[in-house]
């Protein structure tokens, strides 16, 4: 994608105001609306102030990585319990320009005082995930903030300063708290009692209620500095010696030098092929895209689009597949800096058959274990044994996902890991810290055993899906630590294999199993399929919500399909650009005073609605030469003083949408 030059101005008209960005905070009562469509843009997130202020983004001419970038700032303050720049993440960004899909790899690291048996007590025995997921030694050094910057020294056309002001003035000016963030407070009130983060979250004690009014003043003052400084100020300055401060407060290692070390890389996905797609999803040290692509090439050999959704015999070749694919995982995955990684063989076409061989039909698997896969690899196997322990049912975080009037799109999964990570907030920042480093195994020996420097393993699984001709179809990823990766996987089958539509395929009831005959499941599930499923020796003992999907479609037709899935209240949003809308936007500027001449005003309406008369009648040529006319208008516009600089750029850009689209 084109790096769009910016302008050299100052602070303040950069920043702009809430007025011309269009959000204002929102109501408890007001209604997210989970579904959009639209003809140049779309952003699709799980809440909806951050997918706001992400659309808002894409309308003054901000590319997809820009608007993904504002929107993690956001969700830092409207969703502070899921992610942050406490924590790390994985952005995955194609560029229409270049076709090539890339990876930004912001997972946390270890401290090099990590040790592998930092989570034994005295005894040797591991120390209560409780325990451990609330102190020092659990953060890993914060990536998140690396990361987005990294994106934007690649791909951003916007500033950082720019891009995190809204967030700024959310936090600063404050917004209603929304069910998902209460409940959050409501059930971690420990470990928020633990920190800094009970005068947050429960002032006098007490944990703020759905409806209830937080600002997040702190957070707003490191938001400041980093809008201020850039990231120096994190880690090379203040803020990294006080999280490195406040993390040996609670008893672990991290050093300012730790923080001033790390570094996010530039990686590539890992690819493979389904019902004549090519899908590209997470490398190690995450174990979502190999997973999710051995689930699916298993499932390749069952035609299992003859079944209906829910028949039980679909249902249980997916939890038979899922359990085959989550031995593999347990046994060989961990951060490829430090072991072997069996990438080709767990993918190859002979162990793939190996292993869906041994799903039975008739009934539930007695005993999986893993595979060999080393036995289809070339390379060495130095792989050792391992002791992965997964926490099932925990680990938290969010996804959101965008695309851009060129094409571009990004898949963005980022995480603190459990809810409000460890629960401890850096004092005088508002930084939540995560707890990522309770990824690693407790015990030492595995392939995922602590070390220094080392990224935990992860279940992210940020995915894009690609047709024929190598054009993205689907972006798709989920929260729900293990439980991601079955969770993409069903969005992904549901489209691909039942043809259902993204809102279908996202709304359809999700099981989830990674071992011995246990399926965790939704209660939308038929009971009559839970029956069947039984008698094959299934066993039911977990209901839950299964992963939050956030998801774009291009459809036949072009369009931006967006979903937000209805299990938390997220929001799509889309641009569809043209003469009627701009026109919209010019009376809107003008009631808002950011356009203060009438008379400009009226000028632009009016060269607007000869454009929109060539739009009605489908005059490509007039379209064309008339709105090159209008971009030379508000240029001269904006050197005599009339626009504001933030004015100008919006509607330049979307005059270039109108262009680009004749």
């Amino acid at each position: 994608m084109k790096k769009k030059a910016v302008s050299s101005i100052t602070s303040a008209a950069m920043v702009g105001s809430l007025i011309l960005m269009n959000v204002q905070p929102a109501s408890a009562e007001e209604q997210s609306v989970p579904v959009d469509l639209a003809e140049h843009g779309m952003v699709a997130s799980s809440h909806d102030l951050a997918t706001q202020i992400g659309q808002q983004f894409l309308s003054e001419g901000a590319n997809a990585v820009d608007a993904a970038v504002a929107v993690q700032f956001a969700l830092n303050v409207v969703e502070p319990h899921m992610s942050g720049i406490g924590g790390g993440g994985f952005m995955m960004v194609y560029d229409s320009d270049t076709g090539e899909t890339t990876i930004v790899n912001s997972r946390e690291r270890a401290p090099l005082g990590a040790t592998p048996d930092m989570f034994l007590d005295e005894d040797g025995n591991v120390i209560p995930f409780a325990e451990r997921s609330t102190s020092g030694p659990a953060v890993g050094v914060p990536g998140t903030l690396d990361g987005v910057n990294a994106a934007l020294e690649e791909w951003g056309s916007f500033e950082l300063e720019e891009l995190i002001q809204p967030a700024i003035d959310l936090a600063a000016d404050g917004f209603h708290i929304d069910r998902q963030l209460a409940d959050a407070i409501s059930d971690n009130q420990t470990k928020l009692l633990n920190s800094t983060a009970k005068h947050v979250y429960l002032p006098d004690g007490e944990p703020l209620e759905q409806g209830d009014f937080i600002i997040q003043d702190d957070l707003a003052h490191s938001l400041n500095l980093i809008q201020e400084h850039g990231l120096d100020v994190f880690y090379h300055g203040e803020i990294g010696d006080a999280i490195a401060e406040t993390v040996q407060t609670y008893g672990g290692t991290m050093t300012k030098d730790d923080i001033a070390r790390f570094n996010s890389t530039i990686e590539q996905p890992v690819w493979g092929e389904y019902n004549d797609y090519s899908i590209a999803s997470m490398p190690p040290p995450s174990s979502g895209g190999l997973t999710l692509l051995q689930m699916l090439s298993i499932l390749d050999g069952f035609d299992i689009g003859q079944y209906d959704p829910r028949d039980p015999m679909r249902y249980h070749i997916l939890a038979e597949t899922m359990r085959l694919a989550y031995a593999d995982r347990a046994e060989y995955m961990g951060d490829p800096e430090f072991v072997e990684v069996p990438f080709d063989g767990l993918l190859h076409p002979e162990y793939i058959e190996q292993r869906r061989d041994l799903i039975p039909l008739d009934r539930s698997s007695e005993n999986v274990e893993a595979g060999d896969p080393w036995a289809f690899d070339e390379r060495k196997d130095d792989s050792l044994v391992s002791q992965y322990e997964d926490q099932d049912g925990m680990g938290e975080t969010t996804h959101f996902t965008v695309t851009d009037a060129d094409g571009n799109m990004v898949s963005y999964t980022s995480t603190i890991e459990s809810l409000f990570g460890t629960g401890i907030m850096v004092p005088d920042y508002g930084i939540m810290l995560n707890n990522e480093l309770t990824d690693f195994d407790a015990v030492p020996g595995g392939a995922n055993e602590v070390q220094p420097n080392k990224r935990p393993l992860s279940s992210m699984t940020p995915t894009i899906v690609f047709d024929g001709t190598g054009e993205p179809v689907m972006s798709v990823g989920s929260p729900g630590g293990p439980r991601i990766i079955n969770a993409v996987f069903q969005v992904i089958t549901n489209v691909l294999d039942h043809g259902m539509t993204l809102e279908e395929a996202v709304d359809e009831p999700r099981i989830h199993s990674m071992g011995a005959k246990d399926i965790t499941y939704e209660d939308t599930i038929p009971t009559s399929a839970i029956r069947a499923l039984e008698e094959m020796g299934h066993e039911f003992n977990t209901q839950m919500a299964i992963g939050n999907v956030q998801s774009i479609r291009v459809t036949s037709e072009g369009l931006y399909e967006g979903v937000a899935d209805k299990r938390r209240d997220g929001a799509s949003l889309g641009l569809t650009v043209d003469a009627t809308s701009m026109r919209s936007l010019v009376r809107e500027l003008e009631a808002n005073e950011e356009i203060e001449s009438a008379d400009v005003a009226d000028e632009l309406y009016r060269d607007l609605s000869v454009i929109r008369l060539f739009q009605l009648h489908g005059f490509t040529r007039e379209i064309v030469s008339h709105t090159e006319a209008f971009q030379d208008t508000i240029d001269a516009l904006y050197e005599e003083g009339e626009l504001s600089f933030k004015v100008h750029r919006m509607l330049h850009a979307q005059a270039s949408i109108i262009i680009h689209y004749a």
